[in-house]
C-alpha cells in the first residue's frame, strides 16, 4: 500500500469539522426505527462500535466518490460494455446506501468530505483500477474488523452483510481489467490491490476466502485511508494534493428491491 503517516485514530476521526448533516433517504428513516435491533443498550452505542462506524463512514464516502468521478471522468468508462456500465452505476449507489445506514446509527456524518488520490486516477486506467481494487480490499478488511468487534450480533451481522457487497464490488472491478479497450491502454492483465503485489486480473474472482489483512484493529483501517482523507497523509504517501474531490451525497436508488435494507435482523 502507499507510505502511511501515522496518526492517531481519535486524531483523524475529529481533525476535520464535521459536515452538515444531509437529508435522510426513506432507506436511513427505516434504519433509524430499527436502531433499538442494532444495539443490545437500546439505542446506546458502545465507544468502540461507534469508532468502527464513523470510520465505515469515511470509507463510504470516500467509495461513493471514486465511483462517482470514475463514472464522470475516466476516459475508459464510457468504452468499457454496457453491464461494466452499470456495475459502476449501481455500485455507487449502494455505497450510498451503506453510508446513510451508518450515518443514521451513529447520528453524525463523515467528518471528511474531501478526498486526494494518487496522480492520474481518473485519467490512467491501471491507476484508477489499481486504486479501485485497493480500496474494496480496504473496505473487506475493515467490515471484517466489525465481524470481529462490534458488540452485538445485529451489528455484525450487518457489518458481514456490507462486507458481502463489497466482495462483489472488488470482483467485478478485476472484471473491467480485462474489458479495457486498447485505445485506453487495455486490456489490463495484472492489477495492484491492498497487497502492493500485481496480481493476474484473470480470474476476477481470485479469493479462496477473503482477505483480512491481518487487521484486527479499526485504527489499522483508519491508517489505509488517512492518505485519501487527510491532506498532510496525501502529501507524504506522494498523492497529488493539487485538487480535492468532494463527497456529494444523494438520496440512492437500490438497484433491486429485494436487495434493500429492511432491518439489522435480515
Amino acid at each position: 500500500m502507499y507510505a502511511r503517516e501515522s496518526l492517531s485514530r481519535r486524531a483523524f476521526l475529529t481533525k476535520a469539522p464535521l459536515a452538515s448533516a444531509i437529508a435522510l433517504s426513506p432507506l436511513s428513516a427505516l434504519a433509524a426505527a430499527a436502531r433499538d435491533d442494532a444495539d443490545d443498550n437500546h439505542g446506546h452505542l458502545k465507544e468502540g462500535d461507534k469508532a468502527i462506524l464513523i470510520a465505515a463512514e469515511i470509507a463510504e464516502a470516500l467509495a461513493l466518490t471514486t465511483y462517482t468521478n470514475i463514472i464522470n471522468l475516466a476516459p475508459f468508462f464510457p468504452n468499457i460494455p454496457g453491464d461494466d456500465q452499470d456495475y459502476l452505476r449501481a455500485a455507487r449507489e449502494e455505497e450510498m446506501s451503506h453510508y446513510l445506514l451508518e450515518q443514521s446509527v451513529t447520528n453524525q456524518p463523515t467528518p471528511f468530505t474531501m478526498f486526494f488520490y494518487p496522480p492520474n486516477m481518473f485519467i490512467d486506467s491501471q491507476t484508477t483500477l489499481n486504486v479501485l481494487v485497493t480500496l474494496e480490499d480496504a473496505f473487506i478488511a475493515a467490515y471484517l474488523v466489525g465481524v470481529r468487534h462490534f458488540s452485538t450480533a445485529n451489528l455484525r451481522v450487518t457489518a458481514a452483510r456490507i462486507m458481502g457487497i463489497e466482495s462483489d464490488h472488488r470482483t467485478l472491478a478485476r472484471v473491467i481489467c480485462g474489458d479495457v479497450q486498447p485505445q485506453n491502454g487495455g486490456p489490463l492483465a495484472t492489477v495492484t490491490g491492498l497487497q502492493g503485489v500485481a496480481e493476474p486480473s484473470a480470474p476476477p474472482n481470485n479469493n479462496e476466502f477473503e482477505r483480512t489483512q491481518k487487521w484486527t484493529s479499526i485504527n489499522q483501517a483508519v491508517a489505509a485511508l488517512q492518505p485519501f482523507a487527510d491532506k498532510s497523509a496525501a502529501a507524504a504517501s506522494a498523492f497529488d494534493t493539487s485538487r480535492a474531490f468532494e463527497f456529494q451525497p444523494f438520496a440512492p436508488v437500490p438497484p433491486n428491491p429485494l436487495g434493500q435494507f429492511f432491518g439489522f435482523q435480515g
